[in-house]
């Protein structure tokens, strides 16, 4: 049976191509494929959103609207931007993609046991790679539940393709438009009752024989995007024992809301606020985690995970994302300190400086 030519399952086996998935589910599928905890989805590729582009005449429109671009005219680049993303959020989409992925959707669901929400993440050609970080220039959805409503939100990732803040962010790195393209990523949803992410390095010095993990309560997304102040701790990559530890505030969190059929955002009791989010054991397995993605790509890995309350312990500890580490992967003939320096710095802090915040 030929594989679809618009979906990507990510346990499918076989070649991941960026050119096919982008930088987020090319990642995905590989990680599954290499046995690691990836919540179960799929890929819309590439080969759908060209095929959308092109049949729906706007190929050739938005090249122009961007051709002409000064990077630094913010009004005229939120113009172009604004235009552009209506077109794409209001064209039909083919009969064959809108087929292809009913069933893909229908597939993932008939896995559990009752209706699961799942999250639509893009996963752009150009981003996710060791010299280019596009962390949170494009857009991601979460806690979405129905065909319709899962389809309406991977054209609104197609769409955040031609954000100001992607566009701009394109011209001033020299990366053209040109042959630039979107997969999306539908993924069950995890329940996460602590999440965060990890770097194989220290950010803050590049030292590689230490993992620095940030962790809060509730879904990752205030971590990557740093709204709240996370636990901060530094690991011995080798005994995987916490070397020096920094507790954040962790005022606030990101949980499922079943009356809203979403998720909101809540204040942390102050008990939960004082003591460090992940146990020994969970710091160890994250870690652990970490390494091995580090391992199976052969570079420094910042990674995405989640730890879902609804899982049993053991089997609880999710992989969300992994990508090449991006603040000393430029350094060219840089060596790695060997001595740790811990300092209030943070794997967020990091991340803000990547993309520009």
């Amino acid at each position: 049976m030929s594989r679809s030519l618009f979906i990507r399952f990510f346990d499918e086996s076989g070649p991941a191509p960026l050119e096919e998935l982008g930088g987020k589910c090319a990642s995905l599928v590989a990680l599954t494929n290499a046995g690691m905890p990836v919540p179960p989805g799929f890929a819309v590729t590439t080969a759908a959103y060209t095929a959308f582009i092109e049949l729906s005449g706007i190929a050739d429109d938005i090249h122009a609207w961007l051709s002409a671009l000064d990077p630094d005219d913010v009004a005229h680049v939120d113009e172009v931007s604004a235009r552009i993303r209506e077109e794409i959020e209001g064209k039909p989409v083919p009969q064959e993609i809108h087929d292809e992925f009913t069933v893909a959707y229908a597939a993932l669901q008939a896995r559990f046991a009752e209706e699961t929400p799942v999250a639509v993440r893009s996963s752009a050609t150009a981003e996710d790679l060791p010299d280019a970080s596009f962390a949170g220039q494009q857009d991601t959805y979460l806690w979405l539940r129905g065909r319709d409503d899962v389809a309406h939100h991977v054209r609104r990732c197609w769409a955040s393709l031609y954000t100001s803040r992607a566009i701009i962010y394109r011209l001033k790195n020299g990366i053209p438009n040109e042959g630039l393209s979107m997969a999306v990523a539908v993924q069950k949803m995890v329940d996460a009752k602590t999440a965060g992410v990890a770097m194989t390095i220290d950010p803050s010095n590049g030292d590689r024989s230490t993992i620095v993990i940030d962790a809060a309560w509730g879904l990752g997304e205030l971590v990557v995007s740093g709204q709240v102040t996370p636990d901060n701790l530094h690991v011995d990559k080798v005994m995987l024992s916490v070397a020096e530890e920094h507790l954040g505030d962790k005022h606030i969190e990101l949980v499922p809301d079943p009356d809203a059929r979403g998720i909101v955002e809540r204040e942390v009791e102050p008990e939960r606020r004082a003591v460090r989010c992940l146990t020994d054991a969970e710091v160890k397995a994250v870690a652990a985690m970490a390494k091995r993605a580090e391992k199976h790509f052969g570079s420094p890995q910042d990674i995405e995970w989640a730890i879902d309350r609804g899982l049993p312990d053991g089997e609880n500890l999710l992989l969300l994302q992994s990508r090449p580490e991006t603040v000393w992967a430029g350094k060219a003939n840089s060596k790695a300190p060997t001595t740790q320096g811990f300092g209030i710095s943070s794997i967020t802090a990091s991340l803000m400086a990547q993309i520009g915040r």
